[in-house]
């Protein structure tokens, strides 16, 4: 493996900010930033509040993916289930299980970190964590009702052979499909073996947090 090849956290100095909009779910902020060549620029981007997503497998290793309308992508991807973290107080791992019941009425046995990124780090804040969960099952109760565009969210088991496929030819292109299912094959074909606690530290959050890089409830 590859040695001091790590991202680092090291925010540039802000010689001014600018709150331009404050929303339901994310602000938007200008900041004007001397970066280390001592050249100072003007950048926009979203104060967001973070997310999760859930590869979920069944005993015969099939994805359950949703079918969402996206409106800014003007599409509806197939994805899997996926959460801002928007509660008061609710760890990673609580956002991760109560977004797959509500979203879908399932439940898992196992839990595990599948993998961390930054969705669009060039205008965006948001850190997502991608959970792997497996052993899922329907909830004895069923899916609970939902409103707005979650309430018409077809549900799909796929084989997690054909989902990645479905991704390298371009059909499916929800980050979260891409880069977890693309993860879940390599964690399968490792054995399942190396992978992180449900409860890992999350730093980058943590450190995002510190630095006001995160939209928290008001």
């Amino acid at each position: 493996m590859s040695k001091n090849i790590r991202d680092t956290f090291g925010p540039a100095e802000v010689e001014r900010r600018e709150d331009l909009y404050d929303g339901l779910r994310w602000d938007l902020r200008a900041d004007a930033v001397r970066l280390r060549n001592k050249e100072v620029v003007r950048r926009e981007y979203l104060v967001h509040p973070g997310a999760v997503g859930i590869i979920a497998l069944d005993q015969e290793d099939r994805v359950l993916l949703v079918q969402q309308y996206r409106h800014p992508a003007g599409h509806y991807l197939w994805e899997p289930p996926a959460g801002l973290m928007d509660a008061v107080g609710e760890s990673a791992l609580a956002t991760a299980q109560r977004e797959l019941y509500e979203e879908t009425g399932c439940v898992a046995k196992h839990w595990n970190v599948l993998l961390d990124w930054f969705n669009t780090p060039g205008g965006s804040t948001e850190a997502f964590r991608c959970f792997l969960a497996r052993g899922v099952a329907e909830h004895v109760d069923g899916r609970p009702k939902r409103g707005a565009e979650e309430a018409d969210m077809p549900l799909r088991w796929v084989p997690l052979t054909d989902a990645i496929q479905l991704v390298l030819a371009g059909d499916l292109q929800n980050p979260t499909a891409a880069a977890g299912l693309l993860a879940a094959g390599t964690a399968r074909s490792q054995g399942w073996q190396g992978l992180r606690a449900s409860d890992a530290p999350w730093p980058v959050r943590d450190r995002l947090i510190e630095s006001d890089r995160v939209w928290l409830p008001k």
